[in-house]
C-alpha cells in the first residue's frame, strides 16, 4: 500500500490536468461549488478514468487521498487543503 504524500498541483498532473497554481485556482472557480450530497468522484466533470482514479484512491486509502480530500473540500469551499 502506496503511503507517499503527494503535493496538491501533483494529483492534478496525475488527472491529466494542468497544474500550475492559476490553472489549479480556476479548476476549483469554475467547478465550485460541488453540493454534498455528491460524491468528488460522482461529479459530471470528470472522465471515466478521472473518477475511477478518485475513486480508487478514496478506496485503497493510498498516498493520494489526502489531496483527493483537499480537493473535495476545496471544491466545496473550504481551501484548507491548498498548500
Amino acid at each position: 500500500m502506496e503511503k507517499n504524500q503527494h503535493a496538491f498541483h501533483e494529483l492534478f498532473a496525475q488527472l491529466g490536468l494542468p497544474s500550475d497554481a492559476l490553472s489549479i485556482a480556476l479548476f476549483v472557480q469554475t467547478h465550485s461549488p460541488l453540493p454534498g450530497r455528491v460524491a468528488l468522484p460522482d461529479a459530471d466533470f470528470w472522465s471515466p478514468a478521472q473518477a475511477d482514479f478518485l475513486r480508487e484512491s478514496l478506496l485503497q486509502d493510498n498516498g493520494w487521498a489526502h489531496q483527493v480530500d483537499a480537493l473535495s473540500e476545496a471544491l466545496r469551499g473550504s481551501e484548507s487543503g491548498l498548500d
